[in-house]
Parts: structure tokens; sequence; C-alpha cells
């Protein structure tokens, strides 16, 4: 069963919320800095009662994770719950102090907008709390999880935009899925396919400075 942090049944959400504190004890003998979370699922629609859940949830989490040198960010999805401007409003109505966002570009490009606004308005929100990216690429329909390049992003442009988010060094996780099936690529192949791509983004970003 997946973990939700919007889970109204109370004994459920506790479940989740114990289990999640055991992925950030984890932290203690293999340190990490950030846990991505999203609110609920891929269609999780917006609904008071999974907002106060999730409030419940993070209040007790941020706490824990913070005796832990971790920081939770919430991630852009799909759903209405993750939608970047329901997550801003989430954050600044409930003044969870301590709590950022993950932006996932990916994500973004799927935003129901027009094509070149996805991915500033997506971000636009989230811009001064954001401390991480996922990095994928796809071609606007489907979360495909592709390397860059290989999908419709326009990549030069989200370079510049991601460059004006204020934290220094922004972390950014390659998030990707492997193709199989009988004519997919051998994972060899894929690597090297994917080291390109990554050869290709990290010449842009240097060159964008």
């Amino acid at each position: 069963m997946p973990l939700s942090i919007c889970e109204v049944e109370r004994v459920r959400r506790i479940e989740a919320m114990d289990e999640l504190k055991r992925v950030i004890d984890v932290a203690d003998d293999l340190p990490y800095d950030r846990l991505i979370l999203h609110m609920g699922g891929t269609r999780e629609t917006a609904d008071p009662r999974k907002r106060d859940a999730a409030f419940s949830t993070l209040e007790h989490l941020i706490l824990h994770a913070r005796h832990a040198g971790v920081t939770l960010c919430v991630e852009n999805t799909t759903s209405e719950m993750g939608d970047p401007s329901y997550l801003r409003a989430f954050v600044d109505e409930t003044r969870l102090t301590g709590l950022r966002f993950n932006f996932d570009i990916g994500h973004a490009h799927l935003a129901e907008l027009p094509e070149d606004e996805r991915l500033e308005k997506s971000l636009s929100p989230l811009r001064e709390l954001v401390s991480s990216v996922h990095l994928h690429d796809n071609h606007g329909e489907k979360d495909e999880h592709l390397p860059p390049y290989d999908g419709t992003i326009n990549w030069p442009a989200a370079i510049k935009l991601l460059k004006t988010a204020p934290e220094a060094n922004l972390p950014l996780v390659l998030e990707l899925k492997e193709k199989t099936g009988p004519e997919a690529p051998s994972a060899a192949e894929q690597l090297a396919g994917t080291r390109k791509a990554m050869d290709q983004f990290e010449e842009a970003w240097t060159s964008a400075e």
C-alpha cells in the first residue's frame, strides 16, 4: 500500500507517519539532506479533510526531520493537491516553517496550460521555497520520465528558468524510468544515452552562468 500524508482515516495516517519517521531515521546511518513527498496520489482531488490530514502529518514530520538534519520537500504533481498554486497556498496558510518544495520539471510540462507557459507558471508560486529539482523529459502528454532532450521540454529556456531559483547550489536529481520490452534498448545503451544527455545538459547549464 502506498503511504499517503493525506490519509483521512486516523489509524492509517498514523501508520504512514510512523513509517516515514523510520525513513527519516535512516539519516542517522546513511546521511541525506532532503526527503521528497507527494501530497497524496497522482489523481488526488482537493479536499479540506485531506488538507487537514496533510497538515497534521507534516507538522509532526517536520519536527522529526529537523532533529535528523533532513529538509522535507513537497513536490508538484499533476493532481489537484499537487498543483503549484495549491501547494503554495497550503504552505502560506498553515505556516509550516521549514517545509520546502521539490520542483519536478517533467510534471510541470504536463500542466494544463499553453506549452510555452507551463514551466514558468508552475515554478512561479514555488520559486522562493524550491530546495531541489527533479529532471526528466516527456512529450507533454504523459509522465514518461525520459532523459533531457528526448521529449519536448525547451531545455535552454528551462535552464534559464531554473537559475532564477534563489537556493544556492540547487540540487538537480535525474529521475528516469527504464525502458523495458523486447524492442527496448539494452541497459548499457540506455545508460550511454543518458550520459550523453547529461553531458549536453551540464554544458548548457555551465554556459548559462
